[in-house]
């Protein structure tokens, strides 16, 4: 009996899946802490994959 997998999950193309970024301000805080934003793409809001109804070219 062959075995059924799941279809993979779409990549997203404008950040091919690493979707957040932490990206350092240059200062500390007084514990002596680098501080970090992040940022997510703005493609797919930070999760790394395109949701099926943008996929299939619908509008969102």
């Amino acid at each position: 009996m062959t075995h059924r997998t799941t279809p993979t999950a779409r990549i997203c193309p404008n950040c091919d899946g690493f979707a957040t970024a932490a990206i350092t301000t240059s200062s500390r805080d007084r514990h002596g802490h680098l501080r970090t934003i992040t940022a997510n793409c703005p493609a797919c809001q930070g999760q790394g994959t395109i949701p099926a109804r943008v996929r299939e070219g619908a509008r969102v």
